[in-house]
């Protein structure tokens, strides 16, 4: 399992600090892993299935069985 810091979670992602954060807070981007008391970091898998749940939503395509819609709140489940 690999861990990403923020910095490659912006670079993976193109979001800013502000939006990934901003998504976390909506429910809209996994959750950080705590790494100590000032760090935390993100599960690359969990990142990649975000990103990958972004694109079957453009393309109109599912995952998992289930079609994805794209809405200004981002990708959800129809």
């Amino acid at each position: 399992m690999i861990i990403l810091r923020l910095k490659d979670v912006m670079a993976c992602t193109g979001l800013g600090r502000s939006s990934v954060y901003k998504f976390i807070t909506e429910g809209r981007f996994p959750k950080p892993v705590a790494l100590g008391d000032r760090a935390v970091g993100w599960v690359e898998e969990e990142v990649q299935d975000w990103i990958r749940a972004r694109v079957a939503a453009r393309d109109g395509k599912t995952v998992d069985g289930q079609l994805i819609s794209v809405t200004e709140g981002g990708p959800h489940h129809v």
